[in-house]
């Protein structure tokens, strides 16, 4: 809303209005702001209470903070935003997403909530009759756990699908179902070899099921093949405008191709891009990356480079995270290692030494041991320096580990929406007790260590405010936990959102241009309909955002 500058000098609402002196515009011209934005309830980011009233903004910056700073540098060519008590917050950064394959999903089939067997069929039966013959059917996010925790398989889905080949996966992405048709076409029969780092699940006679697992899940990709790069700018603009909706100014695709990362340079090369982007490519190019920062630099504040990411065990849903002690639920495994660990200590040497930021994906207490372990001998080969890896998820982890994030300057990267979903039934994979452990950002936090909070997108809604409320609640989904799942681990709505915003800018080596609301901070901004703070924690998803300004623009609102 635009108004009259004059009329709000004075203060704000029930407050006298007065016209401010020309002495009021001392100074250089050039020190006039570009936008005033005032009559606001600014929460800061610097502390749990810290607030202010006013922001003003110059270029892409924040210039100046509270109401008589920002009204003694209105000039004549500054616009002046009433913002009618509105609650504002820095922009918030999402330091996991899966950022080309969540926005390619939101136009794809869910089978999200499909809740019995019968209902998994039939939205897979409707979807195949939408689409020509022989194209393929993705999307999926199916949850077996939804109808009592029973596997698809192809048998299910292929009298519904006789000429359409299905690849759906599984909601946590490491997992996907196939039909009869779509292993064809992958080259996936029972003279198949396993493949080093994932599983292709076989019936007792030999013969694929249709489930295929992490690394396997390749051979599958390979056969369906990428779309066009304007079919992947196009879907990327659809997830640019979606996480602008929430409040959301960067996200950290931490992803195992460089899709995301070609898409946004490409959109970059055309302006803005509107949301800002730091990428973590593979870790087993390293070297490739390495050569670009020497012939381009790490980019700028919209896309980033520099970061590498490498997925070391699996999922807990599938079975795949990799633990010390078997599952409950199927005590014939442990888990699987996805990347080998002489692999990994051999690419992150490298990696570390050329200056790349490094983020490994570990979920079980084992792979989440061997991977600080691992990190620990690179730290000592290549010497000290702020290097801040990354142990993406953090999910179940042995007492013993909690002090050492703190110790080795290790960032946790956590989701919470996790804990309230996979708590409806982690129990049933691992029991009670190794779970006291699980999800533990109390813990974490309370040792000292930096923790970031993310959504890892689209296995959680890319929406901060779900969470926010599981980080503060941590009620699972299944309303069976009103106390909160293992409320020892539950944190305060301060310290949530400051992992959303000043730890994901520190998660990033970005903490001294955004995450904060200062002077001289990139004018990243979060405008909401109310405050977060003055209402129940249960009432957060009500909450809407009204604007998102990203340096110094509004991009959405």
């Amino acid at each position: 809303m635009r108004v009259d500058r004059r009329a709000l000098l004075g203060g704000g609402a029930g407050m006298a209005v007065t016209a401010l002196s020309p002495a009021a515009f001392a100074g250089a011209r050039g020190d006039m702001l570009d936008i005033a934005y005032l009559n606001a309830r600014v929460w800061t980011g610097a502390g749990p209470d810290m607030r202010s009233d006013a922001i003003g903004v110059k270029g892409d910056r924040i210039a100046a903070i509270g109401a008589a700073a920002v009204r003694a540098r209105i000039g004549k060519r500054t616009q002046v935003i009433d913002l009618q008590g509105a609650f504002v917050t820095p922009g918030f950064i999402d330091p996991h997403v899966h950022f080309v394959k969540a926005s390619t999903m939101l136009s794809q089939p869910s089978l999200r909530d499909a809740a019995t067997p019968r209902a998994f069929i039939d939205r897979v039966a409707a979807a195949a009759r939408d689409l020509p013959k022989g194209t393929w059917l993705q999307g999926g996010n199916w949850d077996q756990d939804r109808w009592g925790g029973e596997m698809p398989n192809r048998s299910w889905i292929d009298p519904v699908t006789p000429d359409t080949p299905v690849a759906v996966i599984r909601y946590d992405l490491h997992m996907l179902l196939l039909n009869s048709l779509a292993l064809k076409l992958a080259g996936i029969d029972r003279n198949t070899p396993d493949v080093p780092g994932g599983v292709i699940e076989r019936d007792a006679k030999g013969e694929p099921t249709g489930i295929v697992k992490d690394a396997a899940k390749e051979l599958v990709l390979r056969a369906i093949g990428q779309p066009t790069p304007d079919e992947i700018d196009a879907v990327t603009r659809q997830g640019i405008a979606l996480a602008l909706s929430k409040g959301v100014t960067q996200v950290h695709p931490t992803e195992l191709e460089t899709i995301s990362f070609d898409s946004t340079r490409r959109l970059r090369a055309q302006g803005e891009t509107g949301l800002r982007f730091r990428h973590y490519l593979p870790l087993k190019d390293w070297e490739a990356q390495a050569a670009l920062i020497a012939r381009e630099g790490r980019g700028d504040d919209w896309v980033q480079w520099g970061g590498c990411k490498v997925v070391f065990d699996g999922s807990l849903g599938s079975r795949t995270a990799r633990f010390y002690e078997p599952y409950h639920d199927d005590p014939q495994t442990r888990g699987i290692i996805v990347t080998d660990p002489a692999d990994l200590k051999r690419w992150m040497l490298g990696a570390d030494k050329a200056g790349l930021q490094i983020a490994v994906h570990a979920i079980g207490d084992e792979a989440n041991d061997i991977v600080l372990a691992t990190m620990a001998q690179v730290i000592r080969a290549n010497g000290a320096r702020d290097r801040r890896f990354r142990v993406e998820h953090v999910q179940h982890v042995k007492p013993h580990a909690f002090p050492r994030f703190r110790e080795m300057g290790v960032i946790a990267s956590v989701q919470p929406y996790h804990a309230i979903d996979d708590g409806r039934w982690a129990v049933r994979r691992v029991g009670e007790k190794r779970l006291e452990t699980s999800f533990a950002f109390g813990t974490l936090i309370r040792s000292g260590a930096h923790v970031c909070m993310g959504s890892d997108w689209p296995v959680a809604p890319i929406d901060p405010l779900t969470g926010l409320e599981a980080a503060v609640d941590r009620e699972t989904l299944d309303g069976k936990n009103p106390g909160g799942w293992f409320p020892a681990q539950r944190i305060s709505l301060a310290q949530a959102m400051r992992c959303y915003t000043r730890e994901g800018a520190y998660a990033g080596f970005n903490e001294r241009r955004m995450g904060l609301i200062a002077p001289g901070m990139l004018a990243d901004l979060a405008v909401w309909d109310r405050d977060l703070f003055a209402i129940d924690s249960h009432l957060l998803l009500k909450a809407r955002v009204l604007r998102t300004i990203v340096g110094g623009v509004q991009r959405y609102g």
